[in-house]
């Protein structure tokens, strides 16, 4: 079963394909080479919202599609759930 999917490798965030409990090992896939991606949740993560692939510090940007999507505003761990509570984007 795949919990979540990156668009492009250098993705730092996934996309849940379904909702995502907390403490489950998760199963990814990135779209555009096949490779296959793990991580463990650490928090509930709706369907289609971010998980982190990594850990970030206030300042990192955020990868999604392959294109920089904002800058982080606290500190995420990997597989924290990436919102609007903790990432901004960079326009204004």
């Amino acid at each position: 079963m795949r919990h979540f999917l990156v668009h492009t490798a250098k993705d730092n965030v996934g996309v849940a394909v379904v909702d995502i409990e907390p403490g489950k090992e998760l199963s990814g896939l990135a779209l555009d080479n096949g490779a296959a991606l793990k991580t463990k949740s650490l928090q509930q993560i709706p369907l289609g919202h971010k998980i982190a692939l990594r850990d970030f510090k206030v300042g990192d940007t955020v990868i999604k599609y392959g294109e920089d999507i904002g800058r982080v505003v606290a500190n995420i761990r990997a597989g924290e759930h990436v919102h609007v509570h903790n990432l901004k984007t960079k326009r204004w």
